[in-house]
């Protein structure tokens, strides 16, 4: 008898038959998808240097209309001794020129804020320390939402390669939650801002990258840093009494920024409910 066609016979083996073979080599393999490549342009980089230039040279006019004897023992507090040794040193000028004080504390904290560069719980701390609760706690809160706020725009320039780069994971996360709570974005804003869950810089830094429109970024930290301020302020006005800046946020006041944090969230998470059901 003739044999059978070849396309017609059924290979068993579970090797590939020749046809299959001729057919699969028509198809070009798969293409690896390629990572976004994110850049800044020489445009974007320039603005951001003008911008830290600017700062610098109006912090360092302010710094110079000091008196020398005042000036020249200035550094940033990275210790509490430090702190404590500026406190003292501060106190007199403090009190006899008030006002070019503050500029010089503002334009401190705010540059430190907006460029990313730590240290503001030590001026934080020594708000607390110089000018009691009220004005501390106002001038912490009004410096650290100025800040933020600088941060956020320099971020909306030539901000996404760097948070990318060190916190691709956590921008991932951030992005899902953001796109969760867009009805009730200012809500999520201000428990992040009230308890530890996200670092303040990352906030800063990401929310632009994120779409988290300016104005909920701005009440959110303007309302949201408020108790975190009080306490700091507090811990400042018994700087002596302070061992370690760990101190400052011990379990209790962990537990009540939390607690303080889900009462706010907690519309979000009833109007969830509700649509679930």
């Amino acid at each position: 008898s003739m044999a059978a066609p070849r396309s017609l016979v059924a290979d068993t083996s579970g090797r590939p038959t020749d046809r299959d073979l001729e057919s699969n080599s028509d198809c070009p393999p798969p293409k690896k998808k390629k990572p976004e490549k994110i850049s800044v342009s020489l445009q974007e980089f320039m603005v951001a240097m003008g911008i830290f230039l600017v700062f610098s040279i109006a912090l360092l006019c302010i710094y110079i209309t000091m008196p020398t004897a005042e000036y020249e023992m200035l550094k940033l507090p990275r210790s509490l001794s430090d702190l404590r040794s500026l406190k003292d040193h501060l106190g007199s000028y403090a009190e006899s020129h008030p006002a070019k004080f503050i500029l010089v504390y503002c334009s401190t904290y705010i540059f430190m804020q907006t460029f990313m560069i730590p240290g503001t719980l030590f001026l934080s701390l020594l708000a607390g320390a110089l000018f009691g609760v009220i004005r501390g706690l106002s001038l912490v809160v009004f410096n650290a939402t100025a800040g933020a706020s600088s941060c956020y725009f320099l971020s909306k320039m030539i901000g996404k390669p760097l948070v990318t780069l060190l916190w691709p994971e956590k921008l991932h996360y951030f992005q899902g939650e953001i796109a969760k709570r867009k009805e009730k974005l200012l809500n999520y804003m201000l428990f992040l801002r009230v308890t530890p869950t996200l670092p303040n810089l990352f906030i800063n830094l990401a929310s632009p990258i994120v779409d988290v429109p300016f104005h909920t970024f701005f009440v959110g930290t303007l309302f949201g840093l408020i108790p975190a301020g009080y306490i700091t302020v507090r811990a400042g006005m018994a700087l002596g009494d302070l061992k370690s800046v760990k101190d400052v946020y011990d379990f209790k006041t962990l537990a009540a920024l939390f607690l303080i944090g889900f009462a706010l969230l907690l519309p979000t998470i009833l109007k969830r409910k509700r649509v679930y059901e």
